[in-house]
């Protein structure tokens, strides 16, 4: 079973300004929580590097289309069931509303609880907002990639059925399902980092930094013996010694 996510934001910079930046994808950890490094192999492969709670792991993805100003979608390559897009629409006034969407399959039990509680969900929010903060106290791009992927291909918002190669593929990158669908969406799609095992960025450092002191068990005790009353013993009255007809005489 499968679960969507759907967030969005307006940021006061003009289209063509949000989405040069977004092409950056080696600037991407400097808001983009848990990732690490991202480097773009080819014009449509990146392969990135995530640290989850003090570990470091590695997978790619493939961007499937990427038009300037408009859009850039993707679908993992391994390690992960996740696919996704992100678009960008000028609204006006030097402003632009950026529009994430990602499938993504979470695996075992631990993930499907994470998945219930919309950790994900939180994740892209946050990262987001932070991408917001960061190009609006640019007021510019970092750098800009104008070259397009497959424009005209028509592929829309790719779902998981994009993935469907890495369904052989869980386990691999060395990440799980939903921390993969964090990573790759965080780099190719701008949103939803890698680091959503316990929660929200804040969460999981918080989580991580915490260290757990052992205690040993106390050995039980064995039970005492309850001792038996002593009886009180009543003082014995000394008795005046008696005397004899014999005794008193000559007394």
């Amino acid at each position: 079973m499968t679960t969507k996510v759907e967030k969005s934001i307006l940021v006061n910079v003009p289209a063509a300004t949000a989405y040069n930046q977004w092409t950056q994808f080696e600037d991407f950890p400097q808001f983009m929580g848990g990732v690490k490094s991202v480097t773009q192999l080819s014009d449509d492969r990146l392969e990135w590097v995530a640290e989850i709670a003090g570990v470091k792991r590695r997978w790619e993805a493939r961007i499937l289309e990427q038009v300037p100003d408009t859009k850039v979608a993707w679908a993992a390559t391994e390690g992960a069931t996740n696919a996704g897009a992100v678009t960008f629409e000028d609204v006006g006034g030097g402003q632009t509303s950026v529009r994430l969407t990602l499938e993504y399959e979470p695996e075992g039990l631990v993930e499907k609880v994470g998945d219930a509680l919309n950790i994900v969900e939180k994740q892209a929010e946050g990262d987001l907002e932070r991408f917001k903060a960061f190009i609006e106290s640019e007021g510019y791009a970092t750098g800009a990639w104008r070259g397009s992927v497959n424009a005209g291909a028509g592929v829309g918002t790719p779902g998981v059925e994009a993935a469907a190669g890495t369904e052989g593929d869980k386990g691999k990158a060395g990440i799980s399902g939903k921390a993969a669908a964090l990573g790759v969406g965080a780099v190719a799609a701008g949103v939803a980092a890698a680091a959503a095992m316990s929660g929200s960025k804040d969460d999981a450092e918080d989580v991580a930094g915490t260290t757990i002191t052992p205690v040993a068990p106390v050995a039980p005790v064995e039970p005492v013996e309850p001792v038996e009353p002593v009886e009180r013993v009543t003082p014995v009255v000394p008795v005046e010694p008696y005397m004899t007809d014999e005794d008193t005489k000559g007394v």
